[in-house]
């Protein structure tokens, strides 16, 4: 007995197995997408400084300092409405990483979905390195009587 004979291969109805893993890229990818969307729309609707059902930091909560991602929520709120200073005010770091996160996403949709490939802003493997070390100095100084004005 062969292997193939005993886990013989699965096939959709039509015949041809590469549809599924291409299909389910697709659904996926919209999914997460209609998730985003909804996420994106509640954050528009509603101000997280006026709606206590949006989350708390536990950090805040716990110590009273701003952690790197404190003001998040309201600098994209902000975004949302096209107000791009009060979005950098409640979160310098978030705002100015986002275009970057953005093509990220773009990038790695493209190759995931359609199979593109768009060049990467970080092939060097020092760039997590840096991304930490720009959150820990951005975490501290935000909390320095300095810093105030970067949340």
């Amino acid at each position: 007995m062969t292997p193939a004979s005993v886990n013989p291969p699965l096939s959709n109805p039509s015949g041809s197995n590469a549809d599924w893993p291409r299909a389910g890229r697709i659904v996926a990818a919209l999914g997460c997408g209609v998730v985003v969307a909804g996420g994106l729309f509640v954050l528009f609707q509603f101000n997280p400084e006026h709606h206590p059902f949006f989350p708390k930091c536990g950090f805040h909560a716990l110590t009273g300092l701003d952690c790197p991602g404190c003001g998040g929520q309201r600098a994209l709120h902000q975004l949302l409405h096209g107000n791009f200073i009060d979005a950098f005010r409640y979160n310098a770091l978030l705002i100015s990483l986002a275009p970057l996160g953005l093509w990220s996403l773009v990038r790695h949709g493209a190759r995931r979905i359609a199979g593109y490939s768009l060049p990467s802003l970080f092939s060097h493997p020092a760039w997590p390195w840096l991304l930490a070390g720009a959150v820990i100095i951005f975490g501290i100084v935000r909390n320095l009587p300095l810093g105030g004005l970067l949340h």
